[in-house]
């Protein structure tokens, strides 16, 4: 408050909550408890946990009701800051895990990018779920996804134990979600020309530019999209949690003002969609 007052910066209509003296930090405290008492936190140490973690006190705000949505993670190591969502808030009923994802903006595409921050080395099933989400979160902007399963061979090209980990993680989609377009595996400069793809395999069930590009290893999807904000010229949303229980957004340490409040934007228009059911 004070640096807002020193800035000129209007605060009117924003509630600043100091954990601390909040008057549901015991509700809290034995909320999170209960939560993890069967996983090794005594209540000593929730009490701890929720006095000096803001993370924590956010996730609980979120998962009481109390809040809509939380980002957070400017300060601190991203796997720092998703555990206390994972524990507090959690991921859907129907998910095994999250995934990371990002918006890639260019002149001429909107895209989809993931698993970006999250799964290290997923198998088949967790690339076929991080697909679905990332299809699923694209139609939640009224945009059709078109998924590329991306790999360093195009389709059959290259035998190895990678490449048929994307083939399969193709098929479980076709298979759970047959009102998705996806294919695969191809190669990323295939899954974006559409000439090339009809000249080279017209056989593929995309017909035009994919959106929606499925990485299949943190590796390279990490790599991907940074290469495309730092010498890419393109614009670059994220990292969106995909997978959580309600909007939850980690922000990678040290982002810039610009990335704060395009996530807070995000988190503001998915909570909508969250109350409306």
């Amino acid at each position: 408050q004070a640096i807002a007052k020193e800035s000129s910066l209007d605060l009117s209509g924003i509630e600043i909550v100091f954990p601390p003296s909040h008057p549901k930090m015991k509700t809290y405290i034995n909320v999170y408890y209960g939560l993890r008492q069967r996983k090794g936190v005594t209540k000593i140490r929730a009490e701890k946990t929720m006095t000096t973690s803001s993370t924590y006190f956010g996730c609980m705000m979120v998962h009481g009701g109390h809040a809509d949505g939380l980002v957070c993670g400017v300060t601190k190591n991203y796997p720092e800051t998703i555990l206390p969502a994972l524990e507090t808030i959690g991921i859907q009923k129907n998910k095994k895990g999250v995934a990371g994802l990002y918006i890639v903006l260019t002149k001429n595409h909107v895209l989809f990018f993931a698993d970006t921050t999250v799964n290290i080395d997923p198998s088949a099933e967790t690339l076929c779920e991080i697909a679905i989400g990332a299809a699923d979160y694209a139609r939640y902007f009224n945009i059709e996804p078109k998924i590329a399963m991306l790999s360093f061979s195009n389709f059959g090209s290259s035998r190895h134990p990678q490449v048929e980990k994307v083939r399969e993680a193709t098929e479980m989609i076709k298979q759970k979600r047959p009102d998705l377009t996806v294919d695969g595996e191809m190669q990323a400069n295939v899954a974006l020309n559409p000439e090339l793809m009809a000249t080279s395999f017209p056989f593929c069930e995309i017909k035009e530019a994919a959106n929606v590009l499925i990485f299949p290893d943190l590796q390279s999807g990490n790599i991907a999209y940074k290469l495309m904000d730092e010498v890419g010229g393109a614009d670059v949303v994220g990292p969106i949690l995909i997978g959580m229980n309600r909007p939850v957004h980690v922000l990678q340490h040290n982002c810039r003002v610009e990335d704060i409040v395009h996530m807070t934007a995000m988190t503001v228009l998915e909570a909508k969609g969250v109350t409306k059911g």
